[in-house]
């Protein structure tokens, strides 16, 4: 395979555990992080598989696929790898030339193209596309920001977090620049982090009254934006969580999201929490036994499935598990797919996974029995 994860090379990957009686039934999506720089690299499809680990469906796309999410008429709203050259942060994981929309055969059926898109997107009833940049930030701001590792190398000019909607025709309808909402001295940049950027923003997603949950990554940062007015109505966790990804908003009115624990003080360690909205009061979470089990650096996420269990992606394993609300794993699957395009020669990295039920709209009527790999 050519590299070991952290693991003997021959630790197992595919299906490692199914108990599908204990299961919320369906289909998981996930794609290789690095997107498949290589002709016929694996990175450059997503894969639908069953609970037993068997591919049911896939979409290529010749520009990779290193993260997307299904539309309700089956689409698949993706983003591809980065743009070969642009004005780039130097270390800037999450970009992407493109966010593409594809049909069930594989075709583009919409594209917006921006060098500085990253990380994440979200389709909004209306059939806009919310979707996050980078920009940067003006000259005078950089002295105000605080924290970060400096070098002899930084620029006078950092990147900072725009959100962004767009119509179907590409006209931009919202802007939403952080610098203009963020206090400088109060959102400081992980000491271990380089100045390049300030935020990070690495997830989106919507309220129910609208308002816009972000994710920043370098600040340890979830807030929520006002859609109306622009400013933040609450922000949490420095101290609490550390590089968190993927903050999503839960029926019962708590945040999930995937608390990395890169750079936490003390022993490093993964979780995935539920915590109440301006309280900060966490009401579950998930940790290994022992804790360093269970651990990504960076990329990841969770998601709350309909019967109530959680779906993990434990990104830089490649590893994707299902637990119960009292923390049994009854499904576990190591991604087995390796590809080019994370920085490292080969890597079976996973940004985010989701589960779709057999009811899933996008998924009625579809052919779903498994797949032969040509």
């Amino acid at each position: 395979l050519g590299v070991d994860m952290g693991w003997s090379r021959h630790h197992p990957t595919g299906l490692i555990f199914s108990a599908p009686q204990l299961c919320y039934p369906g289909y998981t999506l996930f794609a290789n992080a690095g997107g498949g720089a290589q002709p016929g690299e694996s990175g450059k499809y997503a894969n639908l598989i069953d609970l037993e680990g068997r591919i049911c469906h896939r979409w290529r796309h010749e520009e990779g696929i290193r993260y997307g999410h299904l539309l309700l008429d089956g689409n698949l709203l993706c983003r591809t790898r980065p743009p070969e050259s642009a004005d780039l942060p130097g270390h800037a994981g999450g970009a992407a030339a493109a966010i593409i929309e594809l049909d069930w055969d594989s075709n583009v059926v919409w594209e917006y193209r921006n060098s500085y898109l990253h990380h994440d997107f979200v389709r909004l009833p209306s059939g806009n596309t919310l979707l996050l940049f980078w920009q940067p930030m003006p000259e005078e701001l950089t002295s105000r920001i605080q924290g970060g590792y400096k070098t002899d190398n930084d620029s006078a000019v950092m990147f900072g977090d725009v959100i962004r909607e767009v119509t179907p025709d590409g006209d931009v309808v919202f802007e939403w620049r952080s610098w203009e909402y963020l206090d400088p001295l109060e959102n400081i940049i992980c000491p271990l982090e380089n100045r390049e950027e300030w935020t990070h923003g690495n997830s989106l997603a919507v309220m129910p009254d609208g308002d816009i949950l972000v994710s920043f990554r370098k600040t340890s940062v979830v807030a929520i934006v006002s859609r109306e007015s622009g400013e933040i109505k609450w922000k949490w966790g420095p101290g609490e969580v550390s590089h968190q990804h993927h903050a999503s908003p839960l029926d019962n009115g708590r945040l999930l999201l995937f608390d990395n624990g890169s750079h936490r003080r003390g022993m490093d360690y993964s979780r995935v929490i539920e915590v109440e909205p301006f309280t900060g009061q966490i009401g579950w979470e998930y940790q290994g036994d022992p804790p360093v089990s269970f651990y990504s650096y960076h990329i990841s996420g969770a998601e709350r499935l309909p019967n109530g269990n959680t779906l993990i992606c434990e990104g830089a394993h490649g590893r994707l598990f299902e637990v119960r609300p009292d923390k049994d794993i009854v499904w576990e699957y190591v991604n087995p797919f390796f590809s080019s395009g994370t920085g490292v020669e080969r890597a079976n990295w996973v940004f985010r996974a989701h589960r779709y039920g057999p009811d899933y709209p996008a998924l009625r009527g579809r052919d779903l029995r498994p797949k032969l790999l040509q």
